[in-house]
């Protein structure tokens, strides 16, 4: 019997190690034109829809955006946030997100 196994979909146990993974990186457009490399750092559900949080690349200090991603033909796109009662929704729901990830 051979002691090798092979980590894909098809693997049903838990792992204690690391998979690399790569980073998505897209570029936007500021608003005074310059285009900005970003990071996919995470994504997250507010009620039936999926949200974005993405980080300058290369840039701790900067402020980090929250896009709602939305399903169209061509696969997945970016849009901002524009109503206020949709903002205050996303924005608790990310603060919980940091708040359970500070804890555990």
């Amino acid at each position: 019997m051979s002691d090798k196994h092979v980590h894909d979909e098809n693997c049903n146990h838990d792992h204690d190690h690391d998979h690399e993974h790569e980073e998505l990186t897209l570029t936007l457009t500021d608003e005074d034109g310059n285009d900005v490399e970003m990071v996919l750092v995470e994504t997250f559900d507010v009620g039936d829809k999926l949200y974005a949080l993405l980080l300058e690349r290369g840039n701790p200090e900067a402020d980090g955006y929250i896009m709602r991603l939305e399903e169209e033909e061509d696969g997945m796109v970016l849009a901002n946030i524009e109503d206020e009662a949709e903002w205050k929704a996303v924005e608790k729901a990310y603060e919980e997100l940091v708040s359970n990830s500070e804890e555990g």
